[in-house]
């Protein structure tokens, strides 16, 4: 295999690669547009409006949370 190069990109590069993957998925742009409107996150709440499962929902929040996008507890 490969190895990736990082080290021959900006830090600011890396922050925006790193931000457009978290975001590369419709159901994390879907999750994001509920949150704007609701400024807050109940996962059953975004469950009872995307149609994906709870555990899907919790993985998603995550990987959001993980980039710096949401904050807060993900129970």
């Amino acid at each position: 295999m490969g190895t990736t190069k990082t080290d021959e990109f900006t830090k600011k590069q890396l922050r925006m690669a790193e931000l457009t993957k978290a975001m590369a998925h419709p159901a994390r742009i879907a999750i994001l547009e509920f949150m704007i409107d609701k400024q807050q996150c109940i996962c059953g709440d975004i469950v009872d409006e995307i149609p994906l499962t709870q555990s899907t929902v919790s993985q998603h929040l995550k990987v959001l949370k993980d980039a710096g996008l949401i904050k807060g507890d993900i129970e």
